[in-house]
């Protein structure tokens, strides 16, 4: 096929599948539909058939895939057992001293929740249910109260464990242990900005938070016992997994049945609940899958066309430096996060770029190159969850708010995403900062 006709079939297939998503029909299908035209054109039905024949089962056979849902169990057992409001009393106790102590706190439950969830829309869901009613009562702005609660559950997946980088690591062949120890420093800064975000937002714009509430609780050993069980189980998970007990898939289901026990002694986990946690999990799950199985072949129709391999060799003949080809990459996964999520994002375009990021010198070696791009592309997935027209976190979030008008909730989040830019600057510019617990990882 020639250059021009490979360029042409590969905008149309894009073009296709933006178009499915326009109209709402689900991104999973909307990938297999554009992909699957686009590679009967190229390939015919036969060669069609016989790729779908074997590319589920070498798909969904892989052993590290079984880590995601249940990651996700672990995260929902959290949520229905109660944990989410021993995090956010403990939290409003340590910061409540602060002026918007309570957006403070709810940052760090947000970090503290996503240690044992790895989701950004269950983090943001699960904190807001607990938090979004305290800060009303105590006279927070909507705007202010939406969009730290929207920026904090990007935490979810800032903080291992994190499905995204699961994905990414399973798709690029990396250890998934040393993505996580990458992401642990990356992490605790991005609640470090979002901290002090909010302090200087509440200092610079009036009305936005009350002085020091008179009201707040005092922290006692009651609330720290609170917070106990889920110290434990964030210890037993990565110290046995760094500690070379048992791998990051035994770890993970090691972390859900440590969350279950946690939420039964709670005793807030009946039956309902019990069941509800699997059910949502298999939702998740096959909604991953399912994208799983899309982008699949929107990759392999994408690779007929021969367009990645020219995306290359164009990016590679303008003499670009390395960090600037990065720069690029980072720039266009901010603007794809406008009309697609953090997961399909990764999906469709982790196989193109990879291999163009991983040609390129940077003086490392290539397995540190790998994993300090997956931080970086994790960083940036996690922009685009704030940043309009879509932002995912802020939707979700402003439909539990129903009193705040959505243009607030974007406008609240704005602070946080020049933490998240400057952050981001940061780890492009200073690789070294992700990368310096990798070293201690066997």
């Amino acid at each position: 096929m020639s250059g021009l006709g490979g360029i042409t079939l590969a905008l149309l297939i894009f073009g296709l599948m933006l178009l499915l998503m326009a109209v709402r029909v689900p991104i999973a299908v909307s990938m297999f539909v554009a992909g699957a035209s686009g590679y009967v054109v190229q390939a015919g039905w036969l060669p069609f058939a016989s790729f779908l024949n074997t590319q589920a089962f070498a798909r969904f056979a892989s052993y590290d895939l079984s880590v995601i849902p249940l990651f996700i169990l672990m995260g929902h057992f959290a949520t229905q057992g109660g944990i989410s409001r021993a995090l956010f009393r403990f939290a409003a106790a340590v910061m409540g001293g602060f002026r918007g102590g309570l957006a403070m706190a709810s940052v760090l439950a947000c970090a503290a929740f996503g240690a044992i969830c790895g989701s950004s829309v269950a983090t943001a869901a699960t904190i807001t249910s607990v938090a979004l009613p305290e800060m009303k009562r105590h006279g927070y702005s909507g705007r202010l109260a939406t969009g730290t609660l929207a920026a904090g559950g990007t935490l979810g997946i800032l903080i291992p464990p994190s499905v995204p980088l699961v994905i990414y690591a399973i798709l690029t062949e990396q250890n998934i242990a040393k993505l996580f120890a990458a992401a642990m420093v990356p992490g605790l800064i991005a609640m470090l900005g979002y901290i002090a975000a909010i302090a200087v937002y509440v200092r610079l714009v009036p009305g936005q938070a009350p002085e020091v509430a008179a009201d707040r609780e005092a922290l006692s050993g009651a609330l720290v016992v609170g917070v106990l069980p889920i110290a434990l189980i964030f210890l037993l998970v990565f110290g046995g997994i760094y500690g070379g007990f048992f791998t990051p898939t035994e770890g993970a289901a090691v972390g859900a049945a440590a969350t279950l026990l946690a939420a039964l002694l709670r005793r807030e986990l009946g039956w309902g609940k019990f069941a509800q946690c699997f059910y949502a999990t298999a939702e998740s799950t096959a909604m991953i899958f399912l994208i799983f199985i899309g982008a699949d072949l929107m990759n392999s129709a994408l690779a007929l066309t021969q367009v990645p391999n020219q995306l290359a060799a164009v990016v590679g003949s303008w003499g670009l430096s390395p960090l600037m080809v990065v720069t690029a990459i980072l720039l266009f996964y901010v603007v794809l996060g406008a009309v697609m999520d953090e997961l399909s994002m990764l999906l469709l375009t982790i196989p193109i770029f990879f291999p163009m990021v991983m040609a390129l010198d940077f003086g490392m070696p290539r397995e540190s190159v790998a994993i300090w791009f997956g931080i970086m592309v994790l960083m940036t997935v996690g922009f685009g969850l704030l940043a309009p027209p879509v932002g995912l976190n802020v939707y979700v979030v402003n439909g539990m708010a129903k009193d705040v008008p959505i243009r607030e909730s974007y406008l609240g989040v704005m602070p946080f995403l020049i933490t998240d830019a400057l952050r981001t600057t940061l780890l492009l510019l200073v690789p070294g900062i992700s990368l310096w617990l990798v070293q201690y990882v066997g």
